[in-house]
């Protein structure tokens, strides 16, 4: 997809809503994950060199319209050195700003008017601009005030996050390096439907982990044991699984499992086969087999597409080892010359970082829901209205 970028565009002296997506995640007062806000600063720092008169709008967790002011973007605005205008329909601040100069509003999710994308919320919103630019590829899929009601009311580019976002996307959607692998995890089979059938019509294989596979497991009569599976999906992933055979994908499903009596972080782990899973075993990483299995698929392939933890990476090391063994598995065919990687997702991508693999991933992208649903084929409202046409 062709979008309208910042390229040739003269922004000196101009009033700029840049909306970026600073969604990060905050533990005991101090952010854990900058990552959005990092890859979010070269559209910033281009804008304020070229002269752009910067003001931020972005959105922190769900307050649900209300001023809640846990969810406040003060900590965001420290990290980045910048002021914070306390109120996101403030304009009494503009005629004070000076060429290169960059603001950033409070929580623009303060208002009702932002998730309904209310036209009235949107000019105000829009009022004092002179053009809109779009760096936020994760929220991309909402049809919100600041991704879509702003857009049709400026003059409205992505910035160079975005448009890096959409490139790398078509890249390997359009014409990837094959054989093409795509991973895919996470714990419902019901949000990822469509997904699954696109990957499966995109890749030549297809691993399936994470709660996701266990349900797959369910499905063709594997014991499970206390697990996360949905029961009422048994069908649905027969189905996929018929449709990948059509498609000519082959679907690498988990062989083996890391168990325990308990869902702990701290419980003891034993690696089981299927048939050896007790009604009182929990999943809650790929097995042994599984792994060197999956990292075997990863050494065929010239192409990986990642979305998905195959296991509580997060617990570590006793639980984080499937996916951890996988992100090295990616990272040193990467660093190689021999992979192309595009990773998405949250939890994904903080595996990557916890990890330490995350420089080796040819690209990473910011989007989770964003990066499924373009990868599934979907019209994403905030990108399209973008689109050069």
């Amino acid at each position: 997809m062709k979008l309208r970028t910042i390229d040739n565009i003269d922004v000196r002296g101009k009033y700029v809503l840049l909306r970026d997506d600073f969604n990060v995640q905050i533990v005991d007062g101090k952010i854990t994950d900058a990552f959005r806000i990092d890859q979010s600063r070269p559209t910033i720092e281009r804008l304020r060199a070229g002269g752009a008169r910067v003001v931020i709008v972005s959105h922190l967790g769900r307050p649900k319209g209300t001023r809640n002011m846990e969810y406040s973007m003060t900590l965001v605005a420290q990290y980045l050195g910048i002021p914070l205008i306390p109120d996101a329909l403030a304009r009494d601040f503009m005629p004070t700003m000076q060429d290169g100069d960059v603001v950033l509003l409070e929580n623009v999710r303060f208002y009702p008017g932002e998730e309904s994308n209310d036209p009235e919320f949107a000019a105000q919103l829009a009022n004092g601009f002179d053009m809109y630019v779009n760096d936020a590829f994760a929220v991309s899929h909402r049809a919100h005030a600041s991704t879509v009601g702003v857009a049709k009311i400026l003059p409205s580019y992505a910035g160079d996050l975005l448009a890096s976002e959409i490139r790398n996307l078509d890249a390997v959607m359009e014409n990837p390096r094959r054989p093409l692998l795509s991973i895919i995890a996470g714990s419902k089979v019901s949000t990822k439907i469509g997904v699954l059938k696109a990957l499966a019509k995109l890749s030549d294989a297809m691993i399936i982990g994470g709660a996701l596979g266990t349900t797959f497991n369910y499905a063709l009569g594997d014991n499970v044991g206390n697990s996360l599976y949905e029961s009422d999906q048994k069908q649905t992933a027969l189905d996929i699984l018929a449709f990948a055979r059509e498609n000519n994908c082959n679907v690498l499903l988990p062989l083996d499992k890391g168990v325990a009596k308990e869902f702990r972080r701290d419980a003891e782990r034993v690696n089981k086969h299927f048939d050896q899973i007790e009604s009182d075993d929990v999943i809650m990483d790929a097995g042994i087999e599984t792994t060197a299995r999956n990292v075997a698929a990863v050494d065929d392939a010239a192409t990986v597409i990642w979305n998905g933890t195959v296991g509580m990476a997060e617990w570590m090391p006793t639980w984080s080892y499937g996916t951890f063994t996988l992100a090295h598995a990616i990272a040193n065919r990467t660093r190689d010359g021999k992979l192309q990687s595009i990773v998405g997702g949250g939890d994904t991508v903080a595996a990557l970082e916890a990890s330490g693999t995350k420089s080796d991933i040819s690209y990473v992208s910011t989007g989770g829901g964003a990066f499924l649903e373009y990868v599934e084929g979907r019209v994403l409202p905030g990108i399209d209205i973008l689109a050069d046409r």
